[in-house]
């Protein structure tokens, strides 16, 4: 699964399993990527407050489906195939939209945002994300003002952005530490947007 120790839900001491109990989804399963963290808790607890308030809170206004397409983008760009997976059925579940996921898809696997079922304004910010991804220090002030002329406001231009860094965050972990899909249910998430605490898996 990883390559380094890892300590499952049935031997974690009573203080992880409180912390797997509330991460895990169906039939006591806990993710990989939060399983790596095991042997520092403390750093799970970190990883699942951001990843929580930044893709699935209550106070986003950009559609969850959107958020996923630019975490499937970035961890593309970043070669992490185990979050481009996760993330994908988690897109297509949202998206409820079988052809368009696929054309998305394929859009991303060849690099070719410009043939993707987008609006030209989620194009744009896909290009922004491709920027930070790929070259953090070459973004200039003229980004931001292309995706405020495209119609995003300030707020959900802060939403893209924290998307983007927080999977570069989590494709480096998974990445740097050996982390397989080998045991996930591909797809599940903390659906319950309006409960910033509930870190479920469904």
């Amino acid at each position: 699964m990883s390559w380094i120790d890892t300590i499952a839900y049935e031997k974690a001491d009573a203080k992880l399993k409180a912390l797997y109990d509330r991460v895990k989804g169906p039939n006591n399963n806990v993710d990989n990527i939060m399983m790596m963290h095991s042997l520092r808790p403390h750093t799970m607890e970190g990883h699942m407050a951001i990843y929580k308030y930044v893709l699935h809170h209550r106070d986003n206004t950009i559609d969850k489906w959107f958020l996923e397409t630019l975490g499937v983008w970035v961890s593309t760009l970043n070669k992490c195939d185990y979050c481009v997976e996760h993330h994908f059925a988690g897109l297509k579940r949202l998206l409820n939209d079988d052809v368009k996921a696929t054309q998305i898809r394929s859009a991303i696997d060849t690099n070719n945002i410009g043939n993707a079922p987008l609006e030209n304004r989620q194009k744009t910010a896909m290009e922004y994300a491709r920027k930070l991804t790929d070259n953090p220090g070459s973004i200039r002030e003229e980004s931001i003002e292309k995706m405020r002329a495209d119609g995003y406001k300030d707020g959900e231009i802060l939403e893209i952005n924290q998307v983007c860094a927080y999977f570069s965050y989590a494709n480096r972990t998974v990445l740097g530490l050996g982390c397989s899909t080998k045991g996930d249910v591909l797809g599940l998430s903390p659906n319950n947007n309006y409960d910033p605490n509930d870190w479920g898996h469904s």
